[in-house]
């Protein structure tokens, strides 16, 4: 039986949001985020975050991470949850019934002891932008992970916050909805937001990739 294609909605996607930002911006988004708080990385290629992030997770360690483009590109997803070397948690949430095991699922994701995600923008004074339809990886970020580990790639960076709500409202948002769209015939939202100003030293790693890698 031959499935019928769906009639995807496609929003305008402003493309000038997928161009990496020049090397200075991104030393002065390390710079500041380090000012915050965060300890802030710079690599040049997405092979090199792959590594960093991996040296970062002890062998065995529970470990979240939120669904994340950036993370799949770079092999980190594969990494975590498929080389056996780690307790990854979405594994075993995606397996659990959401019917009936919800509870479950929202304590085995609240707080992990490491969380590794990416985030929509990170500006060049030092503050990054994430952003949800369910809020669900929004609560690791902010507080419930023990330790946290961000990437994202040089298109992310942009020069303030008003620039990153722009970049995840006309760039990530519309890529994101046809995905929702694609896997599961519904439309996608930002529902729910969340700005990291700083952080307790020693939380929070960022590693900044000069190239562009994710969306």
């Amino acid at each position: 039986m031959v499935e019928t294609a769906r009639n995807i909605e496609r929003l305008p996607i402003n493309e000038a949001f997928a161009s990496p930002a020049d090397s200075a911006a991104v030393d002065r988004a390390a710079e500041a985020l380090c000012a915050h708080g965060f300890d802030a990385r710079v690599v040049d290629t997405g092979a090199e975050a792959r590594e960093m992030v991996l040296s970062l997770i002890p062998e065995g360690a529970e470990v979240g991470e939120g669904a994340s483009v950036t993370l799949d590109q770079i092999g980190v997803t594969e990494a975590l949850e498929k080389s056996g070397r780690y307790d990854a948690i979405r594994p075993k949430t995606q397996s659990m019934d959401r019917a009936t095991q919800m509870r479950e699922i929202r304590k085995l994701g609240a707080a992990p002891d490491f969380q590794v995600n990416s985030v929509q923008a990170v500006t060049e004074d030092g503050r990054m932008l994430d952003v949800s339809a369910t809020g669900s990886q929004l609560g690791p970020l902010a507080f419930g992970a023990g330790k946290l580990i961000i990437v994202a790639g040089a298109q992310k960076v942009v020069p303030d916050l008003a620039t990153a709500f722009r970049r995840a409202q006309e760039y990530s948002y519309p890529i994101e909805d046809v995905k929702m769209q694609e896997l599961y015939g519904m439309h996608s939202a930002i529902r729910k937001t969340l700005v990291l100003d700083s952080d307790m030293p020693g939380r929070t790693t960022v590693i900044l990739v000069r190239e562009p890698v994710g969306t």
